[in-house]
């Protein structure tokens, strides 16, 4: 896969991380800033690096499990590992402009 195409790819990941969401929070994890990493290899295998907005998030496994599964349905991406870290720490000057407007940050 050339740059080009791995980029194409990547704002198609992009894409489908904005359609998720934290079910306590109406903003996507894309836009909240929990996307760290996102790294494709050349054979579609993707890694991605994030984090949560509390270490203690009861929805964890189910914002894990669905990045997972949609980022997976992207062509060109064979397969996709999401590491949960908490390094940089997160806080509310991660987030876009966008989702500190929509929750009344600005």
């Amino acid at each position: 896969m050339n740059n080009e195409e791995k980029l194409k790819i990547e704002e198609r990941i992009i894409d489908v991380l904005k359609t998720v969401y934290d079910p306590e929070i109406p903003v996507n994890v894309y836009d909240l800033g929990l996307i760290y990493k996102i790294d494709l290899q050349d054979d579609g295998e993707l890694s991605l690096d994030m984090t949560l907005t509390a270490p203690n998030c009861p929805a964890a496994d189910f914002i894990m499990e669905d990045i997972r599964q949609k980022v997976e349905s992207v062509e060109g991406v064979t397969s996709a590992t999401v590491n949960l870290v908490f390094e940089p720490e997160w806080d509310k000057d991660m987030m876009s402009e966008e989702a500190k407007l929509e929750l009344g940050f600005l």
